[in-house]
């Protein structure tokens, strides 16, 4: 009903006149404030309302079928897909497993279990390109760990609450680790002709990741394990845990893992240099492709690879990029940040604003893309208008969304780790109370870094 009032509410003011809005931008921030509202209060699919939503506004006139067409043949939706079957083809050879077993075994207390964990977890935002497909690589390994520590649940327990966690604040690492990250690039490179390459955003997003999820591992321990289980000795027997994760045995890397890594760590190496060598990442990602999936050198059939590509997701991500530029081409975002410049406050209000409504999004709006889109075309404009670097500001926004923990259904990570059949993890009040201490945490690191440490490295704030 909210809902309904809302949209009714914006039509109306948008349709009296004297608004100064063009009659595009109109249309646009209507099917917009629909599109938001069906997010938001209704059961539809998120893919769905996004598709929608730009279908109506091609039928408007707003956007031209080749503009919505395009976006799905863009080198971002080719980057994803390619990156998706590197990452099947690094999966299918165990090699992610391997190391993450590998890492946990040396663990002789909980507190380094925990932080073991956490490297391990950062380390897979490199090889697979999204929160769910992580969640689901290294549950067989917490499952593991839940089965060697039966006897001491309480561990278990803040285990559980630990892998989603940390693959949720980590993903802001790389340009891959969110389709949210590819839509804010997408968006910045449409509105100001430059976005954020793979090498800038590992710059500016790894110091972050590693920050946030060893502070998330810290407030995991304190508020979920007792002094008792972080100073009892702990062992883990690698073999065992080897076996019970499904991962490869330990000892020399196999030929098939040695290709993998050889394959991911050149195809990271060119994103990393794409400012010195001109070669566009998709064309990179599309060769990694290829070369992990060739009938001599690969590891996995193109097929299998492909049927795992997330396709929901990446037509999603086209759909929203397309409504997040014709928010931009139809003047309806100018507009809107043209009403709102004049609020003012200061940089630090500013900033502290966008990390606060960024952070919180995610109870109204659960998709961290939607969110994205949502948020940013209206930021950037925004952000020019007050004299802000709209990458900075974007960039801002972004990270800061990233945090998505308050309830299961916030994230697909936190719904898997929820629900293990099996064995117990935990509960929602889990979840508030762990928020309720980290939602702070996260926003004050994010505005930490925006304001002292990444105008350092090359996103200045003006």
């Amino acid at each position: 009903m909210i809902g309904v009032l809302g949209v009714g509410a914006v039509a109306l003011f948008l349709l009296v006149g004297g608004t100064g809005l063009p009659a595009d931008g109109k249309a646009t921030l209507l099917v917009f404030a629909v599109a938001v509202a069906a997010w938001v209060f209704t059961g539809l699919d998120d893919t769905y309302v996004a598709l929608s939503a730009a279908l109506l506004l091609v039928l408007l006139g707003v956007l031209g079928g080749d503009e919505l067409f395009g976006a799905l043949g863009g080198d971002t939706i080719w980057l994803l897909i390619a990156a998706f079957v590197l990452a099947a083809g690094v999966g299918a050879t165990g090699l992610p497993a391997r190391v993450a077993v590998g890492l946990v075994a040396r663990a002789r207390s909980v507190r380094q279990l925990a932080h073991l964990v956490t490297v391990a977890l950062v380390l897979t935002a490199f090889a697979v390109p999204a929160t769910s497909g992580r969640a689901a690589l290294v549950l067989p390994v917490f499952l593991a760990l839940a089965k060697g520590l039966a006897d001491r649940p309480r561990v278990v327990r803040a285990l559980s609450l630990l892998f989603p966690t940390v693959i949720l604040l980590s993903a802001v690492a790389t340009l891959i680790g969110a389709g949210a990250h590819l839509i804010t690039s997408h968006l910045l490179l449409t509105a100001t002709g430059a976005g954020i390459g793979f090498g800038q955003w590992l710059l500016l997003g790894l110091p972050l990741a590693v920050i946030s999820s060893h502070a998330a591992a810290e407030v995991v321990l304190l508020l979920f394990t007792r002094r008792s289980d972080r100073v009892r000795r702990l062992r883990v027997d690698a073999d065992r845990l080897g076996r019970l994760a499904n991962a490869p045995r330990s000892g020399h890397l196999e030929p098939a893992e040695r290709r993998a890594l050889i394959v991911l760590g050149l195809a990271s190496a060119a994103w990393i240099c794409e400012p010195w060598h001109g070669v566009p990442a998709a064309v990179v990602a599309l060769a990694a492709a290829l070369v992990i999936t060739s009938p001599k050198l690969g590891t996995v059939a193109l097929g299998p690879a492909l049927a795992g590509v997330p396709w929901s997701l990446l037509l999603f991500m086209a759909a929203t990029a397309a409504l997040g530029t014709a928010l931009t081409g139809s003047g309806a975002a100018a507009w809107l940040t043209g009403n709102m410049a004049g609020l003012g406050g200061g940089d630090l209000v500013f900033l502290a604003a966008v990390v606060g409504v960024s952070t919180a999004a995610h109870l109204l709006v659960q998709s961290r893309s939607a969110r994205s889109s949502v948020l940013v075309p209206v930021l950037i404009p925004l952000a020019a208008a007050l004299g802000l670097n709209p990458a900075a500001v974007a960039f801002v926004s972004t990270a800061a969304a990233g945090f998505c923990h308050t309830m299961p259904s916030s994230a697909k990570p936190v719904a898997i780790f929820a629900a293990v059949p099996g064995t117990a993890t935990y509960i929602r009040s889990d979840l508030l109370k762990l928020s309720a201490l980290l939602a702070p945490l996260n926003a004050a690191l994010v505005l930490g870094f925006a304001l002292v440490v990444w105008p350092h490295l090359g996103l200045p704030l003006r």
